[in-house]
């Protein structure tokens, strides 16, 4: 009997991925930027696809469909509406954009594939890739993002593998267009940055909810509006109007200039009224369709502060939010519903578990890299134990450790396979990281991982966090200045033996040697830089940053053995920076 190969895909707009599911399991998924090391890369996802496919060990001719994230009909009428009476036709970029012919042209001709390919809805697609990966069998489902086609937020429930729309708004009214317009103001990247004012809010004090609640005309229901006067993204390339800034009372902040307390303020005012609006809508949601089960997906879904509100502030009992909840989750969303409607079944009875779902690398292969480069690196791939213990005692005595196993996470967070780890206990710690090896902004904050079975001790939390998608407060009898933000709040990522053995046993043994289960966690990248996918290019993140050790697969470098002619190579260069996407105004196109 033959299998069933659905292959998701989302493209053409932003954080393009592929999604592969053989007989309804989910086995291989991956976003387009990790391979191109264009950050937020939108083009039709090749690489990831290829992978996705070699990962099943399956050819494009055995996949029975495609499913394809978006309708492309909807957003054109949306982009239509959007441009007149000045639609930009005489650019070849915008009719390249516009054509909605794009997304299926592209996968018959640069894949090749003949068969069937089915097209969801945007926020559909969203829907799908909480509920059918969230483990319950029914369930209420909040979707908040910018705008999909046409929607921007919307209300589901789901029972078995049968979900219905019960409610939306639509744009040019939209609670994450409304988030982006401050991020943009506050000199921050559109489409990347509103995680930074998220970060920068605790800093401030409430000072301008008045004004920020100006901006939404709230209605009774799930309903609410813009007041448009104070944005300019459906006439200009900007997100704001002059209209806002005389609101503010201040110029709008340049990009890399100093933060104030006004900026501060301004963040934290938004991210109040943000979790006002969601927990209003989480309420409307439970009058619709009163589950004890919450899943929430889109790009909003991604405010780990807003989520940890919603599950100890709002009606429902449990809450599911989609690890790659931004648009690359919508490729495993849209294979999902393509299952669904073909075999007649769903993936709900099977909880997500992990997102270690992208390219993994042998100790053979990595060891062909060092010996190919003549690096005395220690091979401890005989000897898995001794290697933890190594790494434990450089992250006891202070160094910070870039930490590259198994398979790549799916999503934007790193869970333990691409990360850089560090002792959360020294407080020289975070502005070491921030400075020297993340080279980004001073108040960004870092997560911590504990191992689950000691989280209780040390954070308010009584529940699994497994994704790393939702704050809670550090009870710890331990100084962890490190990871312990200023509002004393934390975005934990709870480690399972199960789940990630190597990553719990390094967690595991640090504990023993220092009395501290828990470590600093981030993501193994450089500021404006993808995460990386491979050992080679963990070794140049390695050779350009302060990190003081590399632990890859089996083989550990320490910085110290590095040749010096590769530290004046790479020391003070930086590959060329791609944006995939615009970062002064959010991508309609």
């Amino acid at each position: 009997m033959s299998k069933s190969v659905i292959l998701g895909i989302s493209a053409f707009y932003h954080d393009a991925a592929a999604a592969l599911l053989v007989d309804g399991r989910l086995v291989a998924a991956a976003q387009e930027e990790r391979f191109t090391r264009k950050k937020h890369d939108p083009d039709l996802p090749l690489n990831a696809i290829r992978y996705c496919l070699d990962r099943a060990d399956v050819t494009i001719d055995e996949v029975e469909c495609v499913a394809y994230y978006e309708d492309p009909y909807a957003k054109l009428g949306r982009n239509i509406w959007l441009g007149l009476p000045d639609l930009p036709i005489a650019t070849p970029k915008s009719l390249y954009r516009l054509n909605p012919h794009l997304p299926e042209q592209s996968i018959r001709e640069r894949l090749g594939f003949e068969r069937e390919i089915l097209f969801y809805d945007h926020h559909l697609s969203h829907a799908a890739s909480a509920y059918h990966y969230s483990g319950f069998r029914e369930a209420a489902i909040l979707v908040a993002d910018g705008v999909g086609e046409w929607r921007t937020l919307s209300f589901y429930k789901a029972e078995g593998a049968r979900i219905e729309l019960l409610g939306d708004v639509s744009f040019p009214h939209s609670i994450g267009l409304l988030y982006s317009a401050i991020t943009a103001y506050l000199g921050f990247e559109v489409n990347d940055g509103e995680y930074k004012v998220m970060g920068l809010a605790p800093y401030g004090s409430d000072k301008y909810v008045p004004h920020i609640r100006k901006l939404v005309r709230r209605s009774d229901g799930g309903s609410f509006e813009l007041d448009l006067s104070y944005f300019a993204f459906l006439r200009e390339e900007k997100m704001y109007s002059e209209r806002l800034v005389e609101l503010f009372e201040h110029p709008p902040r340049r990009k890399e200039s100093e933060l104030t307390d006004v900026h501060a303020d301004i963040a934290k005012s938004l991210q109040i009224v943000l979790e006002e609006l969601l927990l209003e809508k989480a309420a409307h949601l439970h009058t619709l369709y009163p589950s004890e089960n919450l899943c929430m997906a889109g790009g909003v879904a991604l405010n780990c502060v807003a989520n940890a509100r919603i599950r100890r502030d709002g009606p429902f009992e449990r809450l599911f939010v989609q690890p790659a909840s931004s648009d690359a989750g919508g490729a495993l969303g849209a294979a999902a519903l393509a299952y669904a409607e073909r075999h007649g079944g769903c993936s709900s009875g099977r909880a997500l578990d992990h997102v270690y779902l992208g390219p993994s690398f042998t100790d053979r292969e990595i060891g062909a890299m060092f010996s190919a480069r003549h690096v005395p690196v220690e091979n401890y791939t005989a000897d898995v134990e001794r290697l933890i213990q190594a790494a434990a005692r450089r992250l006891a005595d202070g160094q910070v450790v870039g930490w590259f196993q198994g398979a790549m996470e799916f999503g934007p967070r790193a869970l333990g396979n691409r990360s850089i780890l560090a002792d959360p206990r020294r407080p020289e710690m975070r502005d070491r990281i921030n400075a020297s090896v993340k080279m980004r902004e001073a108040f960004r904050p870092f997560a911590p991982a504990t191992i689950l079975e000691r989280t209780p001790e040390h954070f308010d939390l009584d529940h699994e966090s497994p994704f790393m998608l939702e704050t809670c407060r550090v009870i710890s009898a331990l100084d962890l200045p490190a990871i312990t933000h200023v509002d004393g709040s934390a975005r934990i990522q709870t480690v399972e033996a199960g789940r990630n053995p190597r990553f719990h046993a390094l967690i595991e043994a640090f504990g023993v040697l220092t009395g501290c289960p828990i470590l600093l966690n981030t993501s193994f990248n450089m500021r404006g830089e993808p995460v990386v996918c491979t050992p080679l290019e963990a070794l140049l993140c390695f050779i350009r940053s302060d990190l003081d050790c590399l632990v890859l697969g089996g083989f550990l470098l320490d910085k110290t053995a590095v040749p010096q002619r590769w530290s004046e190579w790479f020391a003070n260069t930086r590959p060329e920076r791609f944006e995939g996407v615009s970062n002064t105004v959010y991508t309609f196109l």
